[in-house]
């Protein structure tokens, strides 16, 4: 079993391979430097109709919709951990832990992901599908 699966360190916009069926990140886009870059790489990195499958913090689209108590953490969390650490590369995005499916889809559109969609939510996080 060891021939199918590899561990590797690189950038998410420099990770080697291609024709990927999944690729898969975790609390981990709005956190990078270069969201954008990233994205886009995976996309060239998929096989041809295959699938980014992306788990990002459960946020709403505006400051209103994430005043609640999840939203109040997040927004904490992300000052300190997620905005800190998308600013030490360029071009420093700072998505931050309170993107929002507006934005995520958005970017990932850029990215060449013709198919966005939210495949579920808890009260922490979505999880989105996108495919090319």
């Amino acid at each position: 079993m060891t021939d199918r699966a590899t561990f590797g360190v690189s950038s998410a916009a420099e990770f080697p391979g291609s024709d990927y069926d999944l690729v898969a990140i975790f609390d981990a886009l709005h956190d990078m430097p270069d969201p954008l870059a990233a994205a886009k790489h995976i996309r060239a990195s998929l096989a041809d109709d295959d699938t980014l499958l992306l788990v990002e913090p459960n946020a709403a689209d505006d400051v209103d919709g994430n005043l609640n108590p999840v939203g109040r953490v997040f927004y904490c969390a992300s000052t300190v951990i997620c905005v800190a650490h998308s600013k030490t590369e360029s071009p420093k995005a700072a998505l931050g832990a309170q993107a929002g499916e507006a934005r995520l889809t958005a970017l990932l559109n850029e990215a060449g992901f013709t198919r966005v969609r939210v495949a579920t939510r808890t009260p922490f996080n979505m999880v989105i599908e996108a495919r090319p």
